[in-house]
């Protein structure tokens, strides 16, 4: 069975259409008028072994926040959907990430129960025309959605395109291992996942 979804959201603040296949490695098609959240999300993409297409039309003349937890809030959905029944699935992931100075780790467990930890210090304001503060705001869409539990902790770092950069590739590295199939059972002693 195919673990691939498309979801589609729209409100009065953006218009989004993703699409996450988990078994397929392919090129990132990005387009959420943010740039470097676009980077971010093409890291994703990469770095999880999957192919992941997004495009959202949202209201940036206001600012970028409800652009980048919508899209957020609608991977969590694309990733909840794809992982379907989860049978089989190593269901936990760990990556630490280096980038030049900086040292980000990312531990998922594709629990059914959503919770983020968030410790990541970037100090700018800004990633291009990004809100640094806008961060844990995509995660938390992501992980709420998705219903996983991530931890993000930075342990060095100077450079705040390292800080965050490091933490999406770690994060997509933990998910790589996390939703891999190498088994047929659900790996649960509860007999539920999701």
């Amino acid at each position: 069975m195919a673990r691939s979804a498309t979801v589609k959201r729209k409100t009065k603040e953006t218009d989004i259409t993703a699409t996450w296949d988990l078994d397929h490695a392919g090129p990132a098609t990005i387009a959420t008028g943010i740039g470097f959240l676009d980077h971010m999300l093409e890291a994703l993409g990469k770095h999880s072994g999957t192919t992941l297409s997004v495009k959202c039309t949202g209201d940036l003349h206001i600012d970028g926040h409800h652009t980048t937890e919508d899209v957020g809030i609608v991977l969590g959905q694309c990733l909840r959907e794809a992982l379907g029944e989860r049978m089989g699935i190593e269901r936990f992931g760990h990556l630490a990430c280096p980038l030049d100075e900086a040292l980000v780790t990312a531990t998922v467990d594709i629990s059914g129960r959503p919770y983020l930890v968030y410790e990541l210090k970037p100090e700018a304001a800004m990633l291009g025309s990004w809100a640094v503060e806008l961060v844990p705001e995509f995660f938390g869409g992501l992980t709420d959605h998705a219903r996983i539990c991530l931890h993000l902790h930075q342990h060095c770092g100077r450079n705040s395109h390292h800080i965050v950069e490091a933490a999406f590739k770690a994060t997509a590295r933990a998910l790589r291992q996390a939703i891999r199939v190498t088994g047929t059972e659900l790996p649960s002693t509860k007999g539920l996942l999701g």
